[in-house]
């Protein structure tokens, strides 16, 4: 192969890994922030250990660093270097086809968790049980506020127990005061789907590009052992 277009492959390799790697950094900044300012993952424990944030951040480190290692590779054309990253690259594309798939899946069966999960918070919250926490109790006033919805199905879930944060009005008239008819079981729900499809698909648009990383790789590393270039 013609010496500038290896050149060329290889300088094209670590704008790509480069291009990666400030993905992957963004992805676990942004997975730190719904972390910081989500309030909803303590309503629906089912399926937490793939709640968005927490695979953003797993996942956006576990990038950054085999990319900063393909960056690396291409800058020393160390061989050694080269494997390494070939084969942690391509276990990595596995794993994020899979959690694609399962995050494409739950999109689609996320109702059949939601409504056990947020009716369970709700009573626990309504008859004041031991597991009604400060963290429950906030997060499902501040989802009843936000999406403007009252219970799971509807007002009729509260008994006679309408929370404030039902209220229509802001400020609210605690003395007499209207409330939302329309359960929070539908928004939240078409909320956590949208949030599953947007992470499974940048995590195809990432597995797009560590795919071209891995077709460039294949070529360069050949050229490099071709050249002798030892294991330095």
């Amino acid at each position: 192969m013609d010496r500038s277009c290896v050149s060329c492959l290889k300088s094209f390799l670590i704008f790509l890994n480069f291009l990666c790697w400030l993905c992957g950094a963004f992805v676990v900044a942004f997975g730190e922030f719904q972390m910081i300012h989500s309030r909803y993952a303590s309503l629906v424990t089912s399926f937490w250990p793939i709640f968005p944030a927490n695979t953003l951040v797993v996942t956006g480190t576990i990038v950054t660093c085999v990319c900063y290692m393909g960056v690396l590779a291409g800058f020393k054309e160390n061989r050694c270097m080269f494997i390494s990253f070939f084969v942690l690259l391509f276990i990595l594309m596995l794993v994020e086809l899979a959690m694609a798939c399962v995050f494409l899946v739950y999109s689609r069966e996320i109702h059949t968790y939601f409504e056990k999960d947020l009716t369970k918070s709700l009573v626990s919250y309504r008859d004041a049980t031991p597991e009604a926490t400060k963290t429950l109790i906030d997060d499902f006033d501040t989802v009843q506020h936000l999406f403007k919805c009252c219970g799971v199905h509807g007002p009729a879930d509260w008994e006679d127990n309408v929370p404030i944060s039902c209220c229509t009005a802001d400020p609210c008239n605690r003395v007499n005061y209207t409330i939302w008819e329309e359960g929070c079981m539908v928004k939240l729900r078409d909320w956590f789907a949208h949030n599953y499809r947007c992470t499974g698909s940048g995590v195809v648009t990432m597995f797009i590009i560590q795919f071209l990383c891995l077709c460039i790789s294949v070529p360069v590393f050949c050229h490099f052992s071709r050249q002798g270039l030892g294991y330095q």
